[in-house]
C-alpha cells in the first residue's frame, strides 16, 4: 500500500498581538508569553495601533504608547514591538497589517492573537472574513468549555477549527482556542488609579510604571516622587 507523502512542517509562527495598550500591563504580557511557550511561536510581535478602528481614542499619543510597550517587552526573549501600524494613516484595521506582515514573511505561518470577547466581536471587524486567509486565529481564554458564539461566527469557526500542531502545517486559516492564565487587569483601571494620583503598582511593570510616573501620563496631578513607595 503506498504511503502518502510527508510535508516538512512550516518553520514557527508568528504571534500577532495588536491593541491599543493605553497602557500595556500584565494581563497583556503574561497570557502572551504563555502562548509563545505553549505553541512554540518564533515570536509574538506587539502591534501598538494608530488609531483604535472599535474604540474611542486613547489618552496618550500612539508615540507614547509605543514607548511603553518597547519597556514593558524589553529582555524578554521572543516578544519583539512592531510599529507598522503608526507608520500607516487611516484606522488600524487588522486586515491590513496582516496583510502587510504576510508580504514580511511570504513562507512563515502567522498567528493573529485575540482575547475571547474581542474574538466575540470579530464579525463587526473590517473585511473579518479575510483574516483568516492571512494567518491563523489564536483566541485566548480561561480554562474550560467555550461558550457559543452568535450563528455568523460559529458557522465561521466550524471548518477551521485546529489543534497546536496545526498551526504549523500550513500559513493560515486555521482557528485555536488556547487556555491561558487570564489576569483581571483592566487599563480603564489603572488610567483610573492614576488619575486619582494613585499607585497601580504591580499591575505593570516597573519600567512602564516609572516612564508614566517621568512623563505625569494620565493625569494632571503632580508626578509621584518614588514608585517603589
Amino acid at each position: 500500500m503506498p504511503v502518502a507523502p510527508r510535508f516538512p512542517p512550516c518553520p514557527h509562527p508568528i504571534g500577532v498581538l495588536g491593541g491599543t495598550f493605553d497602557p500595556i500591563h500584565y494581563g497583556h504580557l503574561r497570557p502572551a508569553l504563555e502562548l509563545l511557550e505553549a505553541l512554540d511561536l518564533a515570536e509574538i510581535r506587539f502591534v501598538p495601533c494608530r488609531i483604535p478602528a472599535h474604540r474611542g481614542a486613547p489618552q496618550i499619543t500612539a508615540e507614547q504608547r509605543l514607548a511603553l510597550v518597547r519597556l514593558a517587552t524589553a529582555g524578554q526573549t521572543g516578544f519583539v514591538v512592531d510599529d507598522r501600524e503608526l507608520r500607516r494613516e487611516g484606522p488600524s484595521y487588522m486586515v491590513d497589517t496582516l496583510a502587510s506582515l504576510r508580504e514580511d514573511f511570504e513562507d512563515i505561518p502567522l498567528c493573529l492573537i485575540v482575547g475571547v470577547d474581542a474574538f466575540r466581536e470579530l464579525h463587526t471587524w473590517h473585511r473579518w472574513r479575510e483574516l483568516s486567509q492571512f494567518a491563523h486565529i489564536v483566541v485566548m481564554q480561561r480554562p474550560g468549555p467555550s461558550k457559543s458564539f452568535v450563528p455568523v461566527l460559529e458557522e465561521f469557526i466550524a471548518p477551521r477549527m485546529a489543534d497546536s500542531a496545526a498551526l504549523r502545517q500550513r500559513l493560515a486559516g486555521g482557528i485555536l482556542f488556547q487556555p491561558v492564565t487570564q489576569l483581571d487587569i483592566s487599563a480603564t483601571y489603572i488610567r483610573a488609579l492614576l488619575a486619582r494620583g494613585q499607585s497601580p503598582r504591580f499591575l505593570l511593570p516597573e519600567t512602564a510604571l516609572a516612564h508614566i510616573h517621568e512623563r505625569a501620563l494620565y493625569r494632571s496631578l503632580p508626578t509621584l516622587t518614588s514608585v517603589t513607595s
